[in-house]
């Protein structure tokens, strides 16, 4: 069976994104970019580690970060990306409200699950072929897999900065156990993978 991988950049303190997300601040109260600098700043400097995360035969994420709709969908959203989106696989986001597929550019479909992650996991198993599924975020939906145990390596892109509020991907998972796969620095994210040999619930 096709790895599931959970792939994140969070700040040295754990924080993944702000909360008050709006369509104008996608991270919330974290300023767009400081996060993601190493990617769109020197995109070369980390290219082994992009090609990794586009290198997924379907993805999986959140409506969150899908984008900042609520509740029904009662506009033409279309995500945070463009008519391009950069993965170029089908993309299944979680949700509780029906919507029909978005074909994008590129070969990206976003398909909208409403019945939980692991329908959509299975979904984008279908989908994958022999290739990874990754769990793409946002911060709850990490942390949902990883709390059912289903994620069995995570890629996390740590950026040297302290936020010190926001949403963490790991909170509540006291009893996450990881083994260290990888690790290599680059200026702006020190990049590391971990096997994940166990996970639940705090207590």
């Amino acid at each position: 069976m096709q790895p599931v991988i959970g792939t994140m950049s969070i700040s040295l303190d754990g924080v993944g994104a702000g909360r008050n997300q709006t369509e104008d601040r996608p991270f919330g109260d974290v300023p767009v970019g400081v996060l993601h600098r190493w990617m769109f700043e020197a995109p070369e400097e980390s290219r082994p580690e992009i090609d990794l995360i586009l290198g997924a035969g379907a993805y999986v994420m959140g409506r969150n970060m899908f984008g900042p709709v609520r509740g029904e969908w009662d506009r033409d959203w279309r995500g945070w990306w463009g008519p391009n989106p950069p993965y170029h696989t089908p993309v299944f986001v979680l949700t509780h409200h029906p919507h029909d597929p978005i074909e994008m550019e590129g070969g990206t479909t976003f398909h909208f699950v409403t019945d939980g992650i692991h329908a959509a996991l299975d979904r984008a198993r279908d989908a994958a072929g022999d290739l990874p599924v990754h769990i793409a975020g946002g911060v709850s939906t990490l942390n949902a897999y990883l709390r059912a145990g289903l994620v069995d390596e995570l890629r996390l892109q740590i950026a040297p900065c302290i936020l010190g509020e926001g949403l963490r991907p790991f909170e509540g998972l006291s009893d996450l156990a990881l083994e260290p796969i990888a690790a290599r620095g680059v200026p702006l994210a020190t990049h590391v993978r971990y096997r994940v040999l166990r996970s639940g619930l705090e207590g």
